[in-house]
């Protein structure tokens, strides 16, 4: 902006206040130009820092009239200012023999005031693009987390290890009690039904969430049997507000992954509102040796991560000697969640 808009305009002004001998006298036109230069050149910064300064204090795009006439206003009276300054020190040096400079002055600040307004529309142009380009960018990430966050969910299920031990558990329920194995099939169809049926969605109701969790920790505990608790204290009010599909599943199978499972002292895990503005999901800490590396720590990341860009209160994790609390903050159905 300074090579393309402040040399042409200072080499305007100088021309409408010397005339002809800006072109024709050396010194004039090296001075002036030099002068004019940096003293539009530093307005033109300060005219960006006030234009900020508007934006941060009307951010809204309700706001625009009002900014953007405030903004002309400022432009307008520090032209003012600037073209007189520019008079009084060509004035004072002597550059300037004419001290009435009333009609001079005049087609400068036309000049400088049509420059400013013009600039006061571009830089709001230039504003609304680069807010644009961000929420286009943010929305991409947010759509690669989501997408990231669905496959590390159907991976964790749907892996061989996921699959193998649900089979394993129904051929020996077959074998000792065909009625329980009837009825584990029917969670585990209930459960693969959920995590295909909730590939494209972006959030779905506590209630649904919370009857998938009971379908699938109806498996876990299969698998498990005592060696695992479920401690569901959820408010009636709060099951018709919003998460992301599996996020629960995600904190549990985190849960399960990192902590040993005993009959004797069993992982508790536990559900519960918190006034009506969060989940939060403890269990009691029970740590194992890590003897592979597998994907569900990116899961719970991930979660994190997708909170963070849904521009939501963030997901708290906190993590004592005996026990882990996460807080996963419930989103209200008119709240407008960016994606």
């Amino acid at each position: 902006m300074l090579l393309w808009a402040v040399l042409p305009l200072s080499l305007i002004i100088n021309f409408i206040i010397f005339e002809n001998a800006y072109f024709s006298d050396p010194f004039i036109t090296v001075a002036g130009t030099l002068i004019t230069f940096s003293i539009i050149g530093i307005t033109f910064l300060l005219y960006r820092a006030i234009g900020k300064s508007f934006r941060q204090r009307f951010p809204r795009d309700s706001d625009f009239f009002k900014r953007t006439m405030l903004l002309i206003f400022f432009f307008l009276l520090m032209s003012a200012l600037v073209i007189l300054g520019l008079f009084s020190i060509y004035v004072g040096t002597g550059l300037l023999q004419d001290k009435n400079y009333e009609n001079k002055f005049t087609w400068a600040y036309l000049v400088v005031g049509i420059v400013n307004i013009f600039f006061a529309f571009l830089n709001e142009g230039i504003f609304s693009f680069e807010r644009w380009k961000n929420e286009l960018n943010e929305t991409e990430n947010l759509k690669m987390a989501y997408k990231q966050s669905q496959l590390m969910g159907l991976k964790s299920q749907v892996n061989p290890h996921f699959l193998f031990n649900s089979l394993n558990s129904l051929s020996g329920l077959i074998q000792e009690d065909t009625v329980r194995a009837e009825k584990f099939l029917d969670e585990m169809s209930r459960v693969y039904r959920y995590m295909l049926r909730n590939e494209e969605t972006q959030l779905v109701q506590l209630a649904v969430e919370l009857q998938f969790i009971r379908s699938y920790f109806s498996l876990l505990k299969a698998r498990y049997n005592e060696a695992v608790e479920l401690q569901v204290d959820i408010n009636e009010g709060d099951k018709e507000k919003l998460v992301p599909p599996l996020s629960l599943q995600v904190i549990i199978e985190n849960a399960l992954f990192q902590n040993k499972t005993a009959k004797d002292s069993p992982l508790v895990i536990r559900l519960a509102s918190d006034d009506g503005e969060a989940i939060i999901i403890t269990n009691n800490v029970q740590r194992k040796v890590m003897t592979e590396i597998v994907e569900y720590e990116a899961g719970l990341d991930n979660l994190v991560k997708r909170y963070q860009l849904m521009n939501q209160p963030p997901v708290k994790i906190e993590e004592e000697a005996t026990v882990r609390r996460i807080r996963l903050p419930l989103i209200r159905q008119t709240e407008e969640v960016m994606v």
